[in-house]
């Protein structure tokens, strides 16, 4: 690609960006005085990838109970769910939200009904998204909540986040006002429709945008021990209140699609980063995969890609850059870890990788950097991860390698 194409690819990617949101609350969650406290990215129903799922079937007469933390105290709380990938309108019978009393129990006398403008049921057009009225429930930040949502109808394939590393359960029937589990037998290891919660609040949010680095692969099962839950802690820790919000995809690439996978980062940044209610801040951990997808080894869901080059990249990394500038986002720059031993490396990939790490650190363009590539190398040998970080194919790390990146992240430069 000529200087003068990538130029105009980048002009391109940030004016699609940048399109002004919808005036409707339901379609724009930066209305009113909300922020994010949780957040999901939504992907198209396929077939299983890590998992297997109901979202290729969806729900007819059932119940579906998911289980969340939430990063931020309030006093009301919404749900915000989405269509974006179904083919037909989403009818909602009814909805819940709760505190959760493990698995999928509910605390007693948590239990709150969702409301849309008034009613208990709600259509969600194909493409759309849906946030319910406010919820007099007030949560605490790190605090579990119960979302149950009942579908009479059959809704079809259903949008839906893939990695959650998380249990959800599901009943026959209408189980809303349930509080205890024993309905709910059936059990996934992903998150359906549900898009966020939001909380009243007045700290602005960090939001972690990125691929299964940070969706989290490799951490442990129901721990809450991804990089952007270990941030989260670290914040905490200093008495400092901002939520962090995981909008991590696995699989996820920065300049292209994939069936599986979900929208290139181009596409999805201003549905999963611009228009979460009160952004304050964005860290970018994205382009592992789009080096990988050039490789061999690449799959029906991670289709070859022409070979990506690291000027490739920087476009795609500028035009984020210059989206979140124009909303008044900081946005910092993770660098891309290491990962020599990885079945698709290749020594070319890896040239790709470090020349676009030296621009991160380098350029000046990102507000700020987090070094994860030196947080997670291993100082023998650089261009491997660190044997007590590597979850066991040299790409993800493991629980403590998750941490490690919590800490290459400057709280004061956030």
């Amino acid at each position: 690609m000529s200087l003068a194409a990538r130029t105009s690819a980048i002009a391109a990617l940030a004016a699609a960006l940048l399109v002004p949101l919808a005036a409707n609350a339901d379609a724009a969650p930066n209305a009113g005085g909300w922020v994010g406290a949780w957040v999901a990215s939504a992907q198209r129903p396929t077939a299983p990838i890590w998992y297997p799922t109901w979202a290729e079937t969806g729900f007819a007469d059932q119940s579906v109970r998911q289980v969340i933390r939430v990063g931020a105290a309030g006093s009301q709380l919404r749900v915000r769910l989405s269509n974006a990938f179904g083919t037909s309108p989403l009818r909602l019978t009814g909805g819940t939200v709760g505190e959760s009393a493990g698995g999928a129990a509910v605390k007693p006398g948590t239990v709150r009904e969702l409301t849309f403008h008034g009613s208990a049921a709600v259509t969600i057009p194909a493409g759309a998204r849906a946030a319910s009225d406010a919820v007099q429930l007030p949560v605490t930040a790190a605090e579990q909540l119960t979302v149950t949502l009942y579908f009479q109808g059959a809704t079809g394939p259903a949008t839906y986040h893939n990695l959650a590393l998380a249990t959800s359960y599901r009943a026959a029937g209408d189980r809303l006002r349930d509080q205890g589990a024993q309905a709910f037998a059936d059990q996934s290891l992903s998150w359906y429709y549900l898009e966020g919660v939001d909380v009243t609040g007045r700290d602005p949010s960090v939001v972690t945008f990125g691929d299964s680095l940070t969706d989290g692969y490799g951490a442990t099962w129901g721990a809450d021990d991804r990089y952007p839950d270990e941030l989260a802690g670290r914040l905490a820790a200093r008495g400092n209140t901002r939520p962090v919000l995981n909008a991590g995809l696995g699989g996820n690439r920065l300049l292209s699609d994939s069936p599986c996978m979900g929208e290139r980062g181009t596409a999805r940044f201003r549905r999963d980063v611009l228009d979460q209610p009160r952004v304050g801040t964005v860290i970018v951990l994205e382009g592992v995969n789009d080096i990988l997808g050039s490789q061999p080894g690449a799959t029906t869901c991670e289709p070859p890609t022409p070979a990506v080059t690291a000027a490739d990249l920087i476009a795609g990394h500028r035009a984020l850059i210059c989206a979140a500038h124009a909303r008044g986002v900081r946005i910092v720059g993770g660098t891309i870890p290491p990962y020599q031993g990885n079945q698709s490396y290749t020594d070319q990939g890896d040239r790709v990788r470090q020349a676009v790490n030296q621009w991160i650190r380098t350029s000046g363009e990102y507000d700020a950097v987090a070094d994860f590539d030196r947080a997670l190398a291993d100082p023998a040998d650089p261009g491997r991860l660190r044997a007590d970080d590597d979850f066991g194919d040299h790409l993800h790390p493991n629980a403590a390698g998750y941490l490690a990146m919590a800490k290459a992240v400057d709280l004061d430069r956030l």
